[in-house]
C-alpha cells in the first residue's frame, strides 16, 4: 500500500455506535488499513465483558498499550492506519497519544436509545447491551486540545463517512482547533 497523507485515526465511542462499520468504510474511502481494536483485547478482557462485568482501568491498560503500538508501528512504516477503540476517557486517549502524538479521534456520538437499539439488534462476541450504561458513564468528552471530529451516528453510514471526510480536511489546523457537527 502506498503511503497516505492522512494521520493515524482512532474511531471511538461507546459500544453500538458503529466503530467497526464506519472505520472500515472510512479506511476504504481514504485508502488506509482499518483494524478493529476489539481483536486486540486479551482473552481475560473478552471473558470479563462477556460475563457482563465492565472493564476497569487496569484491564484496559495493556489493551490500550497494544493499540498504541499498532498505530505507532504503522505510522513508522509510512502507512498510518485507522483503528476502532472506545477511547472513552481522556487518560486513555492521552496514553494513545504517547504512542502517536498526531492521532485524530473520530468520535461517533449518539443518544442512549439509538445505541441500545443497535446493541440489541446485533450479536456481539463479548459486549452485551447491559454494559452500555457503564460505558456512557465512563465516556469523557473530547477536549479542545484533542484533535478530533464529532460525528452523528443517526446519519446513514455512507453519509456519515462523507461528513467525517469533509471535517478531516480542515484538521490541518493547529491542535486545539476542532470541527464538530
Amino acid at each position: 500500500m502506498t503511503p497516505v497523507s492522512h494521520p493515524p485515526m482512532v474511531v471511538m465511542g461507546v459500544s453500538g455506535c458503529g466503530k467497526s462499520t464506519v472505520g472500515s468504510l472510512l479506511g476504504e474511502r481514504l485508502g488506509m488499513v482499518f483494524q478493529d481494536g476489539d481483536h486486540l483485547h486479551p482473552a481475560a478482557n473478552k471473558a470479563k465483558m462477556g460475563a457482563g462485568i465492565p472493564l476497569d482501568d487496569t484491564d484496559r491498560k495493556p489493551w490500550l498499550e497494544e493499540i498504541g503500538r499498532v498505530l505507532r508501528d504503522s505510522s513508522d512504516a509510512g502507512t498510518p492506519m485507522i483503528i476502532a477503540c472506545s477511547a472513552l476517557k481522556r487518560s486513555y486517549r492521552d496514553l494513545l497519544r504517547q504512542h502517536v502524538p498526531g492521532v485524530v479521534f473520530v468520535h461517533l456520538n449518539g443518544d442512549r436509545a439509538t445505541l441500545l437499539a443497535r446493541m440489541n439488534a446485533r450479536d456481539h462476541e463479548f459486549m452485551p447491551s447491559s454494559l452500555l450504561d457503564s460505558q456512557l458513564s465512563t465516556l469523557e468528552p473530547l477536549e479542545h486540545d484533542e484533535k478530533h471530529v464529532l460525528a452523528d451516528i443517526t446519519l446513514a453510514p455512507s453519509a456519515l463517512v462523507d461528513a467525517i471526510c469533509d471535517r478531516l480536511s480542515v484538521l490541518t489546523l493547529p491542535v486545539g482547533a476542532s470541527v464538530e457537527g
